[in-house]
């Protein structure tokens, strides 16, 4: 995979982003967007950039940005711009607003987005502010949407042999995944307030109840679940009052059930009860960000990796999620701004000549 930077900013803002002293570059930030990738440092708004691409093109089969929708064209990566030189290529855009729209050439970033599609009302104690999720999960969740356009576009041009634009934004991701939550509010006018404890908008008990020495998650997502949680919390009778025999009367019933479980799952620690509960009720502790990265089921799964890296030596990252059968991931550390720009412009065809003269003209560091 090439990475094309601006050579005129220094690269990838993520290179600039850390959280080591004013002035230093910690580096850890961009390594876990950009392992296993070489670095074009190439000026796309030189004159001689656009003939650049369009070399590289040739031989590729997606040409992908995370631009402001207004800006592929102008930069000439759109499918209409690049067909002739390649016409199975798929071009992928992921902006913050889409490349049609009023806000087409406005930046979009994670917490602005969570804003806008209604996160941040949804998140959080009933008693606070509006809350971002902890960790950009729309900017992954685009990331995703655009592989599987991306994907759905390189399968119809092996067939057809013709590429295709694809356009992915991340407010419209984030509009999807409100799901059952839209389809609520659009079609009842239903709309689901903040949860003490961070529990479900309507399953109950699903929420997260303190114990004795930490916080523990329960999910009871079928009946059945219901039933052997009180089994395991030695409330059988529970499950026998008609305030609590079914979703709907214990949603009804919700404030009175949870005043009843939560002295009971207070007075014991948390690995007692995920002991307990483990096998019969879908349950997790509510870890902390250490914690979660030590589970043995991480570990099991190959979720932490060691790169070597040539600054720091060996560092741990996190693995990749899909697996496939018979197929071993190999980890690269991420590149330094334009260290393979030689590498992929002689794969491209260029002459050792031409790419002294690009570098003198400044399209390439």
């Amino acid at each position: 995979m090439i990475k094309i930077e601006d050579p005129r900013s220094g690269g990838d803002t993520a290179r600039t982003v850390s959280h080591a002293p004013e002035g230093e570059r910690d580096g850890l930030y961009f390594e876990s967007f950009n392992r296993n990738k070489r670095s074009l440092a190439l000026d796309l708004e030189h004159p001689r950039g656009p003939e650049v691409l369009r070399r590289l093109v040739r031989d590729a089969r997606v040409v992908y940005n995370n631009l402001r929708g207004d800006l592929p064209p102008r930069l000439g990566l759109t499918y209409a711009a690049l067909r002739e030189h390649n016409p199975a290529v798929v071009c992928c855009s992921l902006s913050g607003f889409g490349a049609t729209g009023p806000r087409r050439a406005e930046p979009g970033y994670d917490n602005l987005i969570q804003a806008l599609a209604g996160y941040m009302e949804l998140t959080g104690d009933p008693a606070g502010p509006p809350t971002k999720c902890g960790v950009s999960i729309i900017d992954f969740a685009g990331g995703y949407a655009s592989l599987a356009g991306v994907l759905a576009a390189l399968y119809d041009a092996e067939r057809t042999g013709l590429g295709r634009d694809v356009d992915v934004s991340l407010l419209d991701t984030a509009i999807h995944m409100l799901n059952y939550l839209a389809i609520w509010c659009l079609n009842e006018d239903f709309v689901p307030g903040r949860t003490p404890d961070f529990g479900h908008s309507v399953l109950v008990p699903a929420q997260n109840f303190a114990t004795a020495d930490g916080m523990i998650a329960v999910v009871c997502f079928k009946e059945k679940f219901w039933q052997r949680l009180c089994e395991q919390i030695g409330r059988e009778d529970l499950a026998r009052e008609s305030r609590f025999a079914t979703f709907a009367e214990r949603r009804r019933h919700k404030a009175e059930l949870i005043a009843i479980l939560k002295p009971i799952f207070a007075a014991r620690p948390t690995a007692e009860w995920i002991a307990r509960l483990s096998g019969a009720v879908p349950c997790a502790p509510v870890n902390g960000l250490a914690e979660a990265l030590a589970d043995p089921q991480v570990a099991a799964r190959g979720m932490v990796v060691e790169v070597e890296h040539p600054k720091r030596g060996r560092i741990r990252e996190i693995g990749c999620p899909v697996k496939l059968d018979d197929a071993t991931f190999r980890y690269r550390a991420s590149p330094g701004l334009g260290e393979h720009t030689d590498e992929v412009l002689r794969e491209a065809g260029y002459g050792a000549d031409e790419i002294a003269r690009l570098r003198e003209e400044r399209t390439v560091l």
